[in-house]
């Protein structure tokens, strides 16, 4: 059973759709909540659940080969909904794992590249992640400062790249950088010299979930680490719209823990004699909640069957992450609020969701990025260049 559906979205899941979503479900439960508290505290990525993320088939999850899934769009929609349902940080590993490592590799990748490195990321043996974003270029990633200059049977790499998931506990770096002004992309084990990994500490947001900086000064790697289909930043942006797109579902997982949460506790927090439940602004609240959620879901649902069937536009994934990050923050403070000075505790989830998702507003495009994508696409005329 879906977390929350009031149109009975289920109706329309395959079984396979429904056991992925069920699984997710069971291992958030048994797996997440009970720990997830204590590292979010803590500030620590809970490094023990990786492997048992192997074992559950949560990366290379749309993979076809290689050990992966190969499950579809809608699958890996809810498994992400699921993972965010515990926590932000939970999802955006898996997110990491899946499009911007596993994805790149195996649509770019040669295929000796493949069988070197896809199986130990698939199983959760090894971990990788996705170095594009400088300390000076987020929204405007083609602005990169990172170089490539070919020296023999070698690249040597220079440059920095900041808030990057899963950098510090990584195997393996997906470093963008430009060569000869082109953009391609270098896998690059962790340990080489001329390359430092450094956690980002002391965050308010996502503190579960691992964050570095990456220095790469002289960096020299083997020319076979360049993977050859990925060329120019419409590669990079592929990769991206992978990661967008689960998070337009993730985010929802969110927003329905929040929801349920707050709804729980409407019915037993007892002011002046009654439920506050009762009371008709908590029920606009709920009610907005509920509408906002249920309108997200359906979203998803029909740009997952689009992407079934290839017809999707990545416009399209904008505007889902767009919206859905809007709604779950919406609906993480609406729920704040109806908990009132509980909802600061963290006893309870909400307010742990609600700082997460201000990162996630932020990350793969902000609100501002989508927005002006939408707006070409809508227009036809481009308001950044």
């Amino acid at each position: 059973m879906l977390p929350l559906d009031f149109y009975n979205i289920e109706q329309n899941l395959t079984d396979e759709e429904k056991l992925v979503q069920e699984t997710a479900g069971k291992f958030v439960d048994r797996e997440v909540l009970p720990i997830i508290r204590n590292c979010f505290e803590k500030g620590e990525f809970p490094k023990p659940l990786i492997k048992k993320m192997g074992e559950e088939g949560f990366f290379g999850a749309m993979l076809p080969t290689h050990g992966g899934a190969g499950l579809g769009p809608v699958a890996y929609g809810l498994m992400m909904m699921e993972l965010e349902r515990g926590d932000s940080g939970i999802r955006s590993f898996a997110s990491v794992q899946n499009g911007l490592v596993i994805y790149p590799i195996n649509r770019f990748g040669s295929g000796e590249q493949k069988e070197r490195w896809l199986p130990g990321l698939v199983s959760g043996d090894k971990v990788g992640c996705f170095g594009l974003t400088e300390p000076d270029f987020g929204s405007d990633p083609a602005g990169m400062k990172t170089t490539a200059v070919k020296d023999g049977n070698e690249y040597v790499l220079n440059g920095s790249k900041m808030w990057i998931t899963n950098s510090d506990i990584s195997d393996y770096v997906l470093i963008w950088a430009y060569l000869g002004g082109v953009a391609r992309a270098f896998v690059v084990d962790a340990g080489t010299p001329g390359m430092l990994l450094q956690p980002i500490r002391h965050k308010f947001s996502m503190r579960a979930s691992d964050t570095g900086e990456i220095h790469l000064n002289d960096c020299r790697v083997p020319e076979d680490r360049m993977l050859p289909g990925a060329e120019g930043m419409t590669a990079a942006y592929t990769c991206l719209n992978q990661a967008r797109y689960s998070i337009a579902w993730g985010v929802l997982g969110a927003a329905m823990a929040c929801y349920n949460e707050a709804l729980d506790y409407s019915k037993t927090r007892i002011v002046f004699d009654k439920p506050i439940g009762s009371f008709q602004l908590v029920q606009e609240k709920l009610a907005d909640m509920l509408t906002d959620i249920t309108c997200g879901q359906l979203l998803c649902l029909q740009l997952g069957r689009l992407m079934e069937k290839n017809q999707h536009d990545y416009t399209q994934i904008s505007l889902a992450k767009r919206n859905n990050v809007r709604v779950a923050l919406d609906v993480a403070r609406k729920a704040r609020d109806i908990l009132g000075a509980s909802g600061i505790s963290v006893e309870y989830q909400t307010m742990r969701h609600m700082l997460n998702l201000e990162s996630v507003i932020t990350y793969e495009g902000t609100d501002s990025i989508h927005t002006l994508i939408l707006g070409k696409k809508i227009t036809g005329l481009d308001a950044v260049s």
